[in-house]
């Protein structure tokens, strides 16, 4: 298990983004590059430094510092879209192989080369952003219904990474609640949402209190 790429992206003045510009265009990185926690959502960006996040209000903060997203995953959409996809070009800023990133637990966490710990939050929720970049009609529905929407990740040790280090799994939680499952609860099947608890306040806060709220209207299956 490795990462293969580490990627930033700049401001860039689009059309489809809602603010008019965007940080989604992320290319591999020369050399090392620093993470760490950026801060709270709303005025923490990214926790890559050199990575800019434009739209604050929705990506960025510490619950979604990084965004990871396995070559393999890009590969299977090079081959339903019939073209070329680079690592970065989904707005990762972490492109991995050997790593089954949908299937990581909700708090398991991961360290990439000698110093950097990173801990899974939940799974990439789609946006017309997004869908605008890439420039494929009916793209986000597509990409929810995978339900393969790579991870976020919070960081827990800072550290520097470059392409090329070693990606181990230090710590993997006891639940069943994985990325893939996260997010569809949070997204297509709703019912899902008591069975995320299970992964407490590793969630991303927003998908803890959902779910709180579900159990206290419709009860616990």
């Amino acid at each position: 298990m490795k990462l293969l790429s580490v990627n930033l992206g700049h401001r860039k003045a689009v059309d489809y983004a809602d603010i008019g510009a965007t940080g989604i265009d992320k290319r591999p990185a020369d050399g090392p590059v620093r993470v760490s926690a950026p801060g709270p959502k709303g005025t923490g960006g990214s926790g890559l430094a050199g990575d800019v996040v434009c739209e604050l209000r929705h990506h960025g903060g510490n619950d979604q510092a990084v965004y990871a997203f396995a070559r393999e995953d890009l590969e299977f959409w090079e081959r339903e879209l019939g073209r070329p996809l680079a690592n970065g070009c989904f707005g990762e800023n972490l492109t991995t192989t050997g790593v089954d990133v949908n299937g990581a637990k909700v708090g398991e966490r991961w360290r990439i080369g000698p110093d950097l710990v990173l801990e899974v939050v939940c799974g990439r929720i789609p946006c017309r952003t997004f869908a605008g970049w890439l420039g494929e009609r009916g793209w986000v529905r597509r990409f929810t219904a995978q339900a393969a929407p790579g991870a976020y990740l919070r960081v827990i040790e800072p550290g520097e990474i470059s392409a090329g280090d070693p990606v181990e799994i230090v710590h993997r939680p006891d639940h069943d609640v994985t990325v893939s499952l996260s997010f569809r609860a949070g997204t297509t099947e709703r019912e899902l949402l008591p069975r995320v608890l299970a992964a407490g306040e590793a969630l991303h806060p927003e998908q803890l209190r959902d779910a709180r709220e579900y159990v206290a209207k419709y009860g616990a299956p």
